[in-house]
């Protein structure tokens, strides 16, 4: 029988165990830069079967909160290879999550001032964290059809960059209402052009990065996150969420992806979306489309961690905020420890504090 702790080789990339570090974002990375506080942070949680790093920007238009990091820069690249020797100094694995945030942006975030770019022209409901708190996003302009190549060309750079920084891989963020689900979702795309309407057209863009992104790096070294029904940045349902991502899997499935990774329900919320008048989700019928390595999400706890992976209902889980709290949470896991809170005051932005000075078990 699997267990949480078994090895797993995932595309191209061997892993320890089957337990994931998700990708939280931290807002600790002045001028996009990875600094000695990242460092740390990943190699402190090295232990994880996988990391998954915070989402970085494939690109300055990219960029949709504050002090998030990027992937687009000499710079940049050479900042995270001092997160991936850390990580791989420990024994660990580490992917990039790639990001283009879309219309979840502001103004004074993006380069000269431009407005956040989406499928859309209309603006999210929501806000996002700049120099001055959180905000109200910026009404976004809808992209002109033939800048979308020059945003895949960005996710295809990124995918190199990542490999150059040292990274064991990518993982695409097609989750949370960021610009890939924004092309998805028919509650947003109003598009009429070949990226718009029809769910073919709605998953092209979704395609051609990963496309894009696996002629790069290799299929063995890409994963994908997807969130089917989550409401997060004001995210609307799909009118058929089923069809469209069931649609989406299938036009994937040829590239033999390393992983599938998929949020349950609402992001870091309730898992059972009924009583929003949201249909339960058939995500059994994503995977059998899928074929490959999946990676399940969102409010796992151990009991729920070890008996998807001996059922075999998941090849890998991802936990989040329990990995802020607990550094050697692959640890607790193991040992049935009891685990930490994590600091809620300081999860965005800041220093050491509620980032590197949770103690493992045995710390002083």
């Amino acid at each position: 029988m699997t267990t949480l702790f078994d090895p797993l080789q995932l595309g191209d990339i061997p892993l320890a165990n089957r337990i994931v570090m998700a990708p939280l974002t931290r807002n600790r990375a002045p001028d996009q830069l990875p600094n000695d506080l990242t460092v740390e942070y990943y190699r402190q949680r090295a232990s994880a079967g996988l990391i998954i790093t915070e989402a970085s920007q494939v690109s300055p238009e990219g960029q949709g909160y504050l002090d998030t990091p990027g992937i687009h820069s000499a710079a940049q690249v050479t900042a995270w290879r001092r997160v991936t020797d850390a990580v791989h100094a420990e024994g660990g694995r580490i992917v990039i999550q790639l990001w283009h945030v879309g219309r979840i942006s502001h103004v004074s975030l993006l380069p000269g001032g431009a407005a956040p770019v989406s499928s859309t022209h209309r603006a999210a409901q929501t806000k996002t964290f700049t120099r001055d708190g959180f905000v109200p996003t910026s009404e976004p302009r809808a992209l002109r059809t033939d800048e979308i190549l020059g945003v895949i060309a960005a996710y295809r750079a990124a995918a190199r960059n990542a490999i150059a920084a040292g990274f064991d891989g990518v993982e695409v963020h097609g989750a949370n209402g960021y610009l890939i689900e924004q092309f998805l979702r028919d509650s947003i795309n109003d598009r009429s052009d070949a990226y718009g309407g029809s769910i073919h057209n709605r998953i092209r863009l979704l395609r051609e990065v990963m496309e894009a992104v696996t002629g790069e790096i290799g299929a063995g070294r890409t994963g994908l996150r997807l969130s089917p029904v989550t409401p997060s940045n004001d995210a609307g349902q799909d009118s058929d969420a089923p069809a469209l991502y069931q649609a989406a899997v299938e036009a994937l499935a040829p590239l033999k992806l390393a992983f599938l990774h998929v949020i349950e329900g609402q992001t870091g919320g309730a898992r059972d979306l009924s009583a929003q008048g949201v249909p339960p989700f058939d995500y059994d019928a994503l995977r059998r489309r899928f074929g490959g390595a999946w990676m399940v999400n969102n409010g796992y706890n151990r009991q729920m961690a070890f008996e998807a992976v001996l059922s075999g209902a998941a090849d890998l889980v991802a936990f989040g905020k329990p990995f802020i709290g607990n550094p050697d949470l692959v640890r607790r896991l193991r040992d049935d420890r009891p685990l930490q809170p994590h600091d809620p005051a300081r999860l965005y932005g800041g220093g050491a504090e509620g980032y590197i000075d949770y103690p493992a078990l045995g710390d002083a």
